[in-house]
């Protein structure tokens, strides 16, 4: 059995009953000075201002996650706007690499072309400087004979007759 239910605990002389008187005025006094009211108004305000910042916290991360969700599409975006520039890029790469490859083809050609005709005029000047060497040569060659002939003729038969031909044409 409780203490308080005890005839020693209702002792005027008995430490405890003065404890409970205290505790039972202090009650009292709390009552009535409407403590619980005020307690229980402080409870109210701090609970709605944690329910804010709860608000607050929950509209920040919808805030968030909707950043989120957009920063990934415009990285999703962004990465397929990557890829096309450089599938683009490597099909100019080979665009311009088969260019290249046509305008060197085109350009070997030409360049073969000018070195035929380079080899084609320079073989017939070859061959005209042969052929003129080769009639100065003759030349030579017959004034040396011819010059060897008259030296020992006084006339040449062929000369002298070729005189008398012209001159039976003449007439």
């Amino acid at each position: 059995m409780p203490a308080f239910f005890e005839a020693e605990f209702w002792n005027i002389a008995n430490a405890e009953f003065w404890v409970g008187v205290g505790l039972v005025l202090f009650l009292a006094v709390v009552v009535w000075a409407k403590a619980p009211g005020m307690i229980a108004a402080k409870l109210d305000e701090q609970s709605a201002k944690i329910q804010g910042d709860l608000d607050e916290a929950a509209r920040l991360r919808a805030e968030a996650e909707t950043m989120l969700v957009n920063i990934r599409a415009e990285r999703d975006e962004a990465e397929r706007q990557a890829e096309a520039m450089l599938a683009a890029a490597k099909a100019d790469a080979q665009r311009l690499a088969a260019d290249a490859k046509v305008k060197l083809e085109e350009t070997l050609k030409r360049r073969v072309e000018i070195a035929e005709r380079k080899i084609a005029q320079a073989e017939a000047q070859a061959s005209a400087d042969v052929k003129a060497a080769a009639v100065d040569l003759a030349a030579q060659a017959a004034e040396v004979v011819l010059s060897a002939r008259l030296s020992g003729l006084k006339s040449d038969p062929l000369v002298d007759t070729a005189i008398g031909q012209m001159a039976d044409k003449l007439q």
